[in-house]
């Protein structure tokens, strides 16, 4: 029955492919970033032409264990790389450029156009992934154009929490298509430009066919809360704690709050110790290319710091999200090799905590609290500013942009479809308007956009160390499993001419019962272990351990079952001698 439904599906697919081939009005299909935050990948495609917006990663969720992170599936691309023409990258969080190192080789490596800090970015993690090849890029600046096949792409400067974040007007036979990239509106930001409404509304008076917009904090009502705006409350810090050491966690990539933490270190006579990997190249990247500013010997090593005063220093560091290998976390453990934690320490969450990662923030806040840390996070002051439009900014935006179409895109699906309905409000009815899942394909004529369902397979492709994409859902329900209920490993030695069990039965368990307190349990489960394999043996399968293993591995997981209520994975090992 299964594989019936596996073979179904791939007629229906090859049916539609077909159906695509004489289609000949603009396609929008999300790799990622719909049903979902992060792995951000849509694919534009026009006849022949194809244009790649975002290339970027997932963080795994608590039940993936050891799964480092996700990327999109580029199954629908395999048998079309010739046919991309650019991939342009928005800006330089790892949730659009971080699964460029995997998939640029399979998809022949074509252009990249990006602006100049995100390019730092990009080749400085290249650097990591030597395998991959040298990348072909191309910065950009705003309101530049490029051509990419039948695409004309025009980048649009927008404000996030990184510098050279563009929203993208892509010019099309059918008409003008609007990305807004991750966006906010801040009229004023730090260290760079107000978005730029005035092209943003020209835009629209000219005709936009089609806006794509950034659903992330659809949810927020108001206005953005800009940069400049959270320096008072970074002040306020400084000045309660003018005989405490300072410090700060907060995003790499959030180069012009990295720019207030070192104005005010300055203000405030503070020397700067950075550590964490990506802190490090960051700040350096941002540096290097003139987007963080300071004087020359604000910044010290750890060796440095010791022989000043604590109320001198000011540690900034990753970890913000409560990640285990990053420095705070090191740092609330007790396990970093330098900084321990003294009573009265400031310790400043400076970013919002994403989705998914609340429990591991409390649990080092708690760690930190118990020895003695002076804790800042947002929910006491505004110490952070998000990078995501709220409802305000999401409206002004279709406001501006007046599409005739409209697709909410990048977030869950319930947030897809609040942008949905606050598009409705703006006045944008809702025949036009349409909520992708990925692997959705929207087409789009100058007057229609439809979909077409499950055009592709777009499930998750997991990175787990140098693996890509072989640890599937079968590895990774193993793994729960034994996260759950622990392992039970039966090792057996046969007779290959009798099928009779030879040695000791071997029997090795691990986060399922501790053996030493378990005897009469062990003791049953070798005489059950015995039975089944001498019963299996007898019934003319003496050669087929297969059928063996098979057995044991389903009676004795009924046999635990029964006896323990849990199920560990249970693992066969039969040899023969």
């Amino acid at each position: 029955m299964i594989l019936l439904n596996i073979m179904t599906k791939k007629n229906i697919y090859s049916k539609q492919k077909k159906f695509y081939q004489v289609f000949n009005g603009l396609k929008i299909l999300p790799l990622g970033g719909m049903e979902e935050v992060g792995r951000n990948m849509t694919v534009f495609e026009f006849q022949k032409d194809i244009l790649i917006v975002d290339m970027g990663l997932r963080f795994p969720e608590e039940d993936m264990p050891g799964i480092d992170y996700i990327i999109p599936n580029i199954s629908y691309l395999r048998d079309r790389t010739k046919d991309i023409r650019a991939v342009i990258i928005t800006h330089g969080h790892y949730d659009h450029i971080g699964a460029i190192p995997h998939i640029m080789p399979e998809i022949g490596n074509p252009p990249i156009y990006t602006g100049r800090l995100t390019s730092g970015i990009i080749k400085k993690r290249q650097e990591d992934y030597p395998k991959s090849g040298q990348l072909n890029i191309f910065t950009v600046k705003a309101r530049d154009k490029i051509k990419a096949g039948i695409f004309e792409v025009e980048f649009l400067h927008l404000n996030h929490n990184i510098p050279d974040s563009f929203g993208l007007a892509i010019k099309t036979p059918v008409g003008t298509i609007i990305h807004s990239g991750d966006f906010k509106i801040d009229l004023n930001p730090i260290g760079q430009e107000p978005a730029d409404i005035a092209r943003l509304e020209l835009l629209g008076k000219e005709g936009v066919l089609v806006a794509l917009s950034d659903s992330t904090s659809v949810e927020e009502s108001g206005h953005s809360i800009s940069e400049s705006e959270i320096r008072s409350s970074l002040e306020d810090i400084f000045k309660e704690n003018q005989s405490n050491r300072i410090i700060v966690a907060t995003f790499a990539s959030l180069i012009s709050r990295i720019q207030q933490i070192f104005d005010l270190s300055e203000k405030y006579g503070r020397k700067i110790v950075i550590d964490g990997y990506s802190m490090i190249n960051n700040v350096e990247i941002a540096r290097n290319l003139g987007y963080l500013k300071h004087s020359s010997d604000i910044q010290i090593s750890f060796k440095e710091s010791l022989k000043l005063p604590r109320e001198k220093i000011l540690i900034l560091c990753t970890g913000a999200q409560g990640e285990g290998n990053a420095v705070l976390m090191k740092i609330a453990t007790k396990e970093h090799p330098f900084i321990a934690v003294e009573p009265g320490d400031a310790i400043v969450f400076s970013s919002s905590i994403i989705p998914g990662n609340e429990r591991t923030v409390q649990r080092v806040k708690d760690l930190l609290y118990r020895q003695g840390a002076r804790v800042y996070h947002y929910k006491m002051m505004d110490i952070h500013a998000g990078g995501h439009g709220r409802q305000e900014d999401l409206k002004k935006f279709i406001e501006l942009t007046r599409p005739r179409f409209f697709i909410p895109m990048h977030g869950h699906y319930y947030m897809l479809k609040m942008h949905a309905e606050l598009a409705h409000r703006v006045g944008i009815p809702w025949s036009n308007i349409q909520i992708l899942d990925n692997g959705d394909m929207a087409l789009i004529t100058e007057s229609s956009i439809t979909v077409q369902r499950d055009v592709c397979d777009a499930p998750f492709v997991m990175v787990d160390g140098l693996g890509v994409g072989d640890v599937g859902e079968i590895v990774l329900r193993d793994r729960q499993k034994m996260a759950q209920d622990g392992m039970f490993v039966i090792i057996v030695t046969l007779d290959s001419k009798t099928g009779k069990i030879r040695d000791k039965i071997d029997i090795i368990s691990r986060g399922f019962v501790y053996l030493n307190e378990a005897k009469d349990l062990l003791k049953d489960a070798r005489r059950k272990i015995r039975e089944i394999v001498e019963k299996s043996a007898s019934e003319d399968h003496t050669t087929d351990w297969v059928y063996v293993k098979d057995n044991l591995r389903n009676k004795m997981g009924s046999f635990l079952y029964q006896r323990t209520h849990r199920r560990p994975l249970v693992l066969p090992v039969v040899m023969e001698v």
